[in-house]
Formats: structure tokens, sequence, C-alpha cells
């Protein structure tokens, strides 16, 4: 696909081509993905080709430089064809726009666009120590001259093992608050990384496991800004626009759970009664419920999203955005949880049974503890709501 041909398209025109890709090769490949718990890479080279990887990047460094209502529809579709597939694009898009908000010249031209051809960026922040408290890292870099080395682990590193370049979040030497964290883009081919294995309940294949560092060697030119600057990046820019994609993502998985639901209940006939699942009103009403509830997410996506591109476009932090979209998360996530119960209900043995709802079911559980989990989220919304502080980096805090 041509960057001009994509930048002319509507959303409804990108939406059908997105789903091109995800019905040519993400979903056929989801239930071997789930089954052998391997990692994607024929469906990120799919969406390298098409130029869906490198959707937000800007056409100067061979992006297609469109909006995040783009971005949001492209999640919502890869979420539908392949739960693992999405997260592991929803985290690629995250790290790639990371150095696009804050990486230098330099750092752009040089890892951006091998994007276009298939390179695969993550984040990689949690600590064991510290857990769903992504933004509290106890880990340091040292210092080998004006560069530095890194010997430390992760504890949940979507593809781990697996990405091109890892935006790594670590403390550097003389940080004296707990805040004062760094970003450093680090080549995913170093032979000092290593991945720990991904052994699931679900979205078993993003490959989200242990990752550890050791010796190895981060030129200063691949410092994210400057030192002790991450926090800043990630609440103004990272984090907001991980919460609109993870949302969308999940409101594919939920509709595709339905539509499932649905199909099941319309060609299942009990001959018995000379009568298909949907001719039951209590089969109607459950399904009822959970399309009205994805229904009304719509909506707050889109207006999400175009919020995204009117702040940017204005120069507003994205920060601003960040307590609507830890909401939109919690209810995008739950929601999903509601439709694949639903599904799993409405289709009894069949749908219990090894197979795509059974895996939906699985999958779907990952949005309600990715971070920020939904109970730590309330937390930190229901502290903003009466004028609490979040107390993120306190000892004692959430």
């Amino acid at each position: 696909m041509s960057t001009t041909s994509a930048v002319k398209m509507d959303d409804e025109q990108l939406r059908s081509r997105i789903r091109e890709t995800v019905a040519a090769t993400i979903r056929p490949n989801a239930e071997r993905t789930d089954r052998e718990g391997v990692f994607p890479k024929e469906n990120l080279q799919a969406l390298a080709d098409e130029g869906w990887n490198s959707l937000l990047i800007p056409q100067d460094y061979d992006g297609l430089g469109l909006d995040y209502t783009a971005f949001a529809i492209a999640a919502e579709e890869i979420g539908r064809g392949c739960p693992s597939t999405s997260l592991i694009y929803v985290m690629h898009v995250g790290a790639a726009q990371t150095i696009v908000y804050y990486g230098t010249e330099e750092q752009k031209r040089r890892w951006l666009k091998p994007v276009r051809r298939g390179a695969i960026g993550t984040h990689s922040m949690s600590e064991k120590a510290t857990g769903g408290h992504t933004w509290f890292n106890l880990s340091e870099a040292e210092r080998d001259g004006e560069n530095y080395v890194l010997d430390l682990e992760k504890s949940f590193t979507t593809s781990g093992g697996q990405a091109d370049f890892y935006i790594l979040q670590t403390r550097t030497p003389g940080a004296e608050q707990p805040s004062d964290l760094s970003y450093f883009i680090v080549d995913g081919s170093d032979p000092g990384i290593s991945a720990g294995p991904w052994e699931a309940l679900g979205v078993r294949g993003n490959q989200s496991g242990p990752l550890k560092l050791h010796n190895v060697k981060v030129p200063r030119k691949d410092l994210i800004w400057e030192e002790n600057r991450a926090a800043e990046i990630a609440l103004n820019g990272i984090d907001p626009l991980y919460l609109l994609g993870i949302g969308s993502a999940w409101i594919g998985v939920a509709e595709e759970a339905l539509e499932l639901a649905v199909s099941h209940a319309r060609r299942t006939v009990h001959r018995d009664f000379d009568r298909s699942l949907a001719d039951y009103q209590v089969i109607r009403h459950q399904l009822a419920r959970v399309k009205i509830a994805i229904s009304a997410l719509k909506p707050w996506q889109r207006e999400l999203a175009a919020k995204f591109t009117q702040y940017e476009a204005q120069g507003t932090p994205l920060g601003e955005l960040w307590y609507e979209g830890t909401e939109f998360k919690i209810h995008a996530t739950e929601v999903a949880n509601q439709a694949a119960g639903v599904a799993l209900d409405v289709t009894g043995g069949y749908g219990y049974k090894k197979g795509p709802i059974e895996r939906i079911y699985r999958d779907v559980r990952a949005g309600l503890a990715l971070t920020p989990s939904n109970n730590l989220a309330r937390e930190l919304v229901g502290k903003q709501l009466v004028g609490l502080p979040a107390e993120l980096w306190s000892p004692g805090g959430d």
C-alpha cells in the first residue's frame, strides 16, 4: 500500500482494508498461535507489508502519518482476529511513538525507518519487586564513560526475546527521586538479552515473560531525550496512547465474541422442539445486553481518539487524557469479559470445547490485569475524583 492511498482513505475504507489483512492472515493463524504459544511473526509481517505497523509514524520516516482514529480502528480490527497480535501491535505502536515524540532526528531515522519493513518495538517497564506499579523501578543502569551498561531483569515484557528494539525504563546513576527514571532504546539483537518462557492462561502468543539483560551496553546516543525524564514522557504521551489502544483492541475482542455467539445461536437447532437457540428469549436478551454495551463504547472510542488527534495538533500534553483513557480501558476490558462470558454461556458445551470461543474466554481475561490492572486503575480514578493525590512514587502509596 502506498502512503498516499492510505492518507486519502476515509475511516470505513481504512477499516475495510485492515479487515482484509486480518481475514487473510491474522484470524487464520489465531488458533495455532494459541495452541502452540508461538510469536505471530507472520501476522506482524502482514501488518508491516500493508503499512499498518507504521500507521502513526510520520511519512518522513516511511510511515503512513495517519491519526489516532486510524490507530483505534486498527487496534480494534486486529483484536477481532487475534488478541495476542493486538497486544503486540499496541505495545509496538507505543514504543515507536515514544521515539516519534521524544527521539532525536538520528534516532528517528535509525529506528523508525526499519519499522516499515517489519521491525517490531515494545516497552519494557515492570519489575517483580513493584508489580503493576510500572512507574516505580528499583533497577539502575551503570555508567561506562558517557555510555551505559544494563544488568537487570524485567518481569513482564510483551514481545520479549522477539522485539527488534526495546524502550526500556530504569533508573540512572545519581537518581534522587523514585520518579527519576530514564528511557533507553535497546537493540533487541544484543547477545546479553534473554527472555524467559511465557506460559499463560491466554494471549499465549505475545511472549510477555521475564526479560533479563546481562552486560548490555547502550550508547548515550540511545538515551531518549535526557536522564530522569521517562516518567514525564510516559504520563504525557505513551501511557494514554497505550490505554486507547488496549481499550480499542478489547472492543474488537468483544465484537468477535458476540459475532461467534450470534452465529451459533442462529444455526443451532433443537430438533426435538424444532427451534433454534435464537428462538429462546433468554438467549436473545443475553446477546442484546452485550450488543448494547459494545454500542455504548463505540462513540466514546471515536471521541477519545479524536481528542488525541486534536490535542497533538494543538500541542496540548496527551497526559491530559490519562484519566479518561484509564476509564475507557477499564470499561472496554470489562465489556469484553462480559461478551466472552455470554458467548460461552450461549454456546454451552460447544463453546467450552477447544476452539475460538474457549480461546477468547481465556484471552480476554488478560485485559483486566494489563497495566494498570482494573482494580488499581479504579483506585487511581477514584482518588482523582475526590481530590486525593495518586501517590505514585510514595513508598506507602498505591
